[in-house]
């Protein structure tokens, strides 16, 4: 025992149709003695960042993943009676290049292929599927809708295919059982399927509440994603209340017939292994030859003779103190690529605010031309905008015309990269 994991797991961020709250799911594995879980949200990956977080709490090994909503022909389609037919698809991601992808394609599903829900299509899946391992779904997944239809070769042919995109060992066929006529249908005929193309099977139990006793409560959800009342015949409506978080021993009695089934959780378990890096800054590079303290240092001392007649004591130990605080939280290089797209906009006579916020209380931000309003005879306190007692990113709010503001992006972009 110890050796199910759940890898088809749906939270609130599954939005109107999952009832597990994220940060209950891994406490409950933990409760079921269980040592990992994934997190397999409807198109989506909302839920990851709080799912890691509360996983490790719970000593839960987190493994992150979506279950994307597949378009019947490529993402791009959008036509009524036929592009409206979508399938689903569990990815996991294996490792950081795998978690990678996982979001380029979801992110693809909704600017590409949204039409009534975010599609993706084979074309995405075969661009990024380096480092995902896929499972075959639900009833809705591709596979299954076509042994439901008596396809038995369409369904083969679609699981090859699958096969084809992630990779021997990287596709895995599905087998789920929650008391549902559909399901012990086409159970034997995946079975004969995974014997034919030697596509490992794996269990699952599509998870959408935490115990059988919130199957009421999930059914509520529905009825307002639908726009339906609990008293309505003709509605979307889950099979029974077997869709909760189980056990291992409750997992394995459903399947007795395949206990390989079972074990492949926790090898695709031990395989999936992303590493999220917190409290650590993923700004850009400014591109600059030699120190950037030391270019950030020039540009304010050039800035300060520029704004003040009479520079003080008062003005120049302010100045010195921002800079250290500025330096030793690691902002360097953020105050320098603001100080470079404002100085772009100034010199091409696009229209700049003063500045606004907390930003304005930062001699830093006047003397770089970032703001326009003086902080020391308007008396205003650095500490608002950036305090070394609160590691949070400084939040600069500048005001570009509007008619010219794309220059402006365009220019950061052309400068920085797409990708940033």
């Amino acid at each position: 025992m110890g050796n199910f994991v759940h890898l088809h797991v749906h939270s609130e961020y599954s939005l109107l149709d999952g009832a597990c709250r994220i940060k209950d799911l891994p406490r409950r594995g933990a409760e079921l003695g269980q040592k990992a879980m994934a997190l397999t949200d409807h198109g989506v990956m909302y839920g990851v960042i709080d799912f890691y977080e509360a996983a490790l709490q719970n000593g839960i090994k987190p493994i992150l993943g979506c279950e994307v909503y597949t378009a019947p022909r490529t993402r791009f389609d959008k036509q009524s009676g036929i592009d409206n037919s979508i399938g689903h698809l569990i990815l996991l991601a294996e490792n950081n290049e795998g978690y990678q992808n996982l979001m380029k394609i979801v992110s693809a599903g909704f600017v590409d292929g949204f039409y009534y829900k975010p599609r993706v299509d084979l074309e995405i899946l075969r661009q990024y599927s380096k480092g995902i391992i896929s499972l075959s779904a639900c009833l809705a997944g591709d596979v299954q809708k076509a042994l439901l239809q008596s396809d038995y070769n369409g369904a083969r042919a679609k699981a090859l295919e699958l096969e084809g995109i992630f990779g021997k060992g990287n596709f895995f066929l599905e087998i789920q059982d929650h008391g549902i006529d559909a399901q012990k249908q086409i159970n034997p005929l995946i079975l004969k399927l995974s014997e034919e193309t030697g596509i490992e099977l794996v269990a699952t139990n599509d998870v959408h509440y935490m115990k059988k006793s919130d199957a009421e409560n999930q059914d509520v959800l529905l009825c307002i994603q639908t726009g339906k009342t609990i008293d309505d015949t003709d509605r979307m409506k889950f099979e029974g209340d077997e869709f909760y978080l189980k056990s291992e021993e409750e997992m394995r009695s459903l399947f007795p017939y395949a206990p390989q089934a079972i074990e492949n959780t926790w090898k695709i378990a031990e395989r999936c292994n992303v590493e999220i890096e917190f409290g650590k800054l993923k700004l850009p590079s400014f591109p600059v030859q030699g120190d950037h303290y030391e270019k950030l240092r020039k540009l304010c001392t050039a800035g300060l003779e520029r704004r003040y007649t009479n520079i003080t004591t008062e003005i120049k130990d302010r100045l010195e103190y921002e800079l250290g605080v500025i330096s030793s939280m690691g902002f360097v290089d953020y105050f320098l690529i603001v100080w470079d797209y404002v100085n772009f906009a100034k010199t091409n006579g696009i229209t700049v605010g003063p500045g606004r916020g907390s930003a304005a209380g930062s001699i830093v931000s006047y003397t770089l031309g970032i703001t326009d309003i003086d902080p020391i005879r308007y008396g205003l306190i650095f500490e608002r905008f950036l305090n070394p007692e609160r590691v949070s990113m400084p939040d600069i709010d500048v005001d570009f015309c509007y008619e010219r503001r794309q220059e402006v992006i365009d220019y950061v972009v052309s400068k920085y990269g797409k990708d940033r």
